[in-house]
């Protein structure tokens, strides 16, 4: 069967190209992730070590991903096909990058950065989050140590031949680990998030604003960094256009003021001695003198 050819025009799947080559050509040593087939972008596998220093430093997990048509404006969604004990299998996970969580999603991360911060999310707690587990230490120690073992029969290569094939290929092209995560990605469960917007609307509500319309559901929750190519409201642009507002105003009370006092003060005479004549004709007139 032919491969059907891909509409290299679309934004969505030049984004994902571009991904797909970054990720080939700056492999981490701790993470991969590319196109489960040539026929379909849209779902991705993905396999990462566990965190260092944690129950899973042992382990090394698979998963899934699935881009929507509308990816990066949409965010993508995440499962684990490995045991983890953290996360349930083969089920979608709620978390504030995934597209449980839309508002929260800025298209400017990527599947790498979402990888790292999902790594890093492995230590939290489940707090009753979708697609979450609670397990024990003992329990995710023993499943760690049985992960690496684990086949993908998509993939059709163990946990550990994948992991060690990005190993090479990271020491090759001499990149290194994928350890902090982003400091403008906040990575929250549904519960976390509930209480950032109590927070900030506490906060606004002290400060004497509240929020009467909806919030623009791309709005990010904190600054995010200017695109490029964009001019931002410095503090220096403010002042500057404060200023040409007060330059302008001052001219425009001039122009007032020009022609106001350009008439002389005999024409405002003559013309009420004239409406005073007028008056005077009418009254005349009507009694009949």
């Amino acid at each position: 069967m032919a491969t059907p050819r891909l509409n290299t025009k679309s934004p969505t799947i030049k984004r994902i190209l571009r991904e797909a080559a970054e990720l080939s050509t700056a492999p981490s040593p701790d993470l991969h992730a590319a196109p489960a087939s040539d026929s379909n972008l849209f779902e991705w596998h993905f396999t990462l070590r566990g965190p260092p220093s944690s129950s899973f430093e042992s382990g090394i997990y698979h998963g899934r991903i699935v881009l929507p048509t509308t990816y990066p404006l949409r965010p993508p969604s995440f499962r684990f096909l490995t045991p983890s004990g953290r996360f349930e299998v083969n089920r979608e996970i709620c978390l504030s990058i995934s597209g449980h969580h839309e508002e929260t999603w800025q298209p400017a991360w990527g599947i790498r950065t979402a990888l790292v911060a999902l790594r890093s999310f492995m230590e939290t707690d489940a707090k009753g989050q979708l697609g979450g587990l609670e397990t024990s230490e003992k329990e995710r120690v023993r499943v760690a140590g049985e992960s690496g073992r684990w086949k993908c029969a998509v993939c059709a290569r163990s946990n550990v031949d994948i992991m060690k094939e990005c190993e090479e290929a990271a020491k090759e092209a001499g990149t290194i680990e994928d350890t902090e995560v982003p400091k403008e990605l906040v990575i929250a469960t549904k519960e976390d998030l509930e209480k950032m917007k109590d927070s900030v609307e506490e906060a606004e509500l002290a400060e004497g604003f509240v929020q009467t319309v909806p919030r623009d559901p791309t709005e990010p929750s904190t600054p995010a960094r200017p695109a490029q190519g964009v001019p931002q409201p410095t503090g220096t642009r403010i002042q500057e256009t404060i200023r040409q507002d007060r330059s302008r105003h001052a001219h425009i009370q001039a122009v007032q003021r020009v022609s106001q006092d350009g008439v002389p003060i005999w024409i405002d005479r003559a013309i009420a001695g004239l409406v005073i004549c007028i008056v005077f004709m009418m009254l005349k007139i009507v009694l009949g003198y």
